[in-house]
């Protein structure tokens, strides 16, 4: 069935907004975005009044680890780092995500509907990501992209993990000679198979080396975890050995060599913003870092890292990062189309636009504003999330009701 959202102020986010504008959804996808005279309703559509709301696409959660980090299940639901082999990159975080996670009700609550599912950052190389939709029975049906990256991690955290095994890696050098020898074999490996190729003659391929392969090519990027500059000047520095696309993750001082960055065209997920300084990689993380970065020139999204922020928190981050000097239309781009763009995602979701994922919600005021909520939420054109005012809690359509009308 046809859906048209009328009647709300429509914020396309690529786009000038749209006072009293139409949405209109047919087989999961928006097929129209306007004024209500410009959109025709069909007759036998079904019309959700959205008059006195704010119509925005879905929230983009760039780096989270919900569904693999599982909140109130202890050790039983933590399948985030496998920490007995530095190099996973045959690791792939779909195997270990569960769909009833409450992190995903959580999720639709704060507007978020699509969230990239990434492996803990215990490994130097942690494995492969995934982009999901947060509703669904089976991780399978709520995927929009597998693997979407490959996780990396440089810093404290893997240094300490292997350190504490007492093998390598156990310091900085240590992370990044485990990341450039298995990028050497992988070149190696590229170069043997495609000469097995050539002579028809047959190749044992390896897991591992297949997924890096990948990333030479350009085909996924790198998601590098780095919170201080020294870091991610060493990042920078191995993207450029191997030519892979990178991502900087974290980017806690990110700010102070943002002209890198910006000389390089590399995007940063920055965060999360509500912690502690817990350790010396976050002595200099702040609310107006964000706001530095985009005024550098360098495209950001906003992250929080969920369990460690829960992740319908994530609007709330934008909204202090703007108290803090941030542009409020480059922070509503920051859970939106920036995480979208840097996946290549972005003709399918973080904006309302024809031929898009049909993942809306309707906010009682502007998102950016502590005292909004959201109100209902779509995905792929099917209403998940309810808050019932006279409960005042939101409601979750359970996932194996999907015979149910939209």
């Amino acid at each position: 069935m046809d859906i048209a959202i009328t009647g709300g102020y429509v914020v396309p986010v690529e786009g000038e907004p749209i006072d009293g504008g139409t949405v209109l959804i047919s087989g999961g996808r928006i097929v129209a975005v306007g004024t209500q005279d410009a959109v025709e309703v069909p007759e036998d559509a079904q019309v959700v009044d959205a008059a006195g709301t704010w119509v925005l696409p879905g929230f983009v959660e760039g780096h989270a680890h919900v569904g693999i980090h599982e909140e109130a299940e202890g050790w039983a639901g933590q399948d985030t780092n496998e920490m007995t082999d530095p190099n996973g990159a045959r690791l792939r975080a779909i195997d270990a995500i569960n769909p009833a996670d409450t992190g995903f009700a959580d999720a639709l609550s704060g507007g978020v509907t699509t969230a990239v599912v990434k492996p803990g950052s215990g490994n130097p190389i942690g494995g492969q990501t995934v982009a999901l939709k947060c509703w669904g029975r089976t991780v399978d049906e709520m995927v929009v992209v597998n693997p979407a990256s490959v996780k990396s991690a440089l810093g404290e955290n893997p240094k300490r993990v292997y350190g504490d095994q007492k093998k390598l890696p156990s310091t900085r050098m240590g992370v990044a000679a485990v990341i450039r020898d298995t990028f050497v074999k992988a070149q190696d490996y590229k170069a043997r198979r495609e000469h097995a190729a050539a002579e028809h003659k047959p190749f044992d391929r390896d897991p591992t080396l297949e997924i890096l392969v990948r990333v030479l090519d350009r085909e996924l990027p790198w998601a590098q975890h780095s919170h201080r500059a020294d870091d991610i000047a060493t990042a920078l520095r191995l993207a450029e050995e191997f030519g892979y696309r990178l991502i900087v993750h974290h980017g806690t001082e990110a700010h102070l060599i943002a002209d890198l960055l910006v000389d390089r065209d590399i995007p940063v997920v920055i965060g999360p913003l509500f912690t502690a300084r817990s350790k010396v990689e976050l002595r200099q993380r702040s609310l107006r870092n964000p706001g530095l970065l985009a005024k550098a020139g360098v495209q950001i999204a906003l992250t929080t890292d969920h369990p460690v922020v829960p992740i319908h928190f994530l609007v709330h981050q934008a909204t202090l990062a703007v108290k803090e000097g941030l542009d409020a239309r480059t922070a509503l781009r920051s859970i939106t189309v920036n995480p979208a763009r840097m996946l290549g995602l972005q003709d399918r979701i973080g904006s309302l636009k024809p031929g898009a994922d049909a993942d809306v919600v309707l906010w009682s005021g502007d998102p950016l504003d502590v005292m909004s909520r959201a109100l209902r939420v779509f995905v792929d054109g099917r209403e998940v999330y309810t808050f019932d005012e006279h409960r005042g809690e939101g409601v979750v359509l359970s996932p194996y009701q999907r015979g149910a009308s939209s």
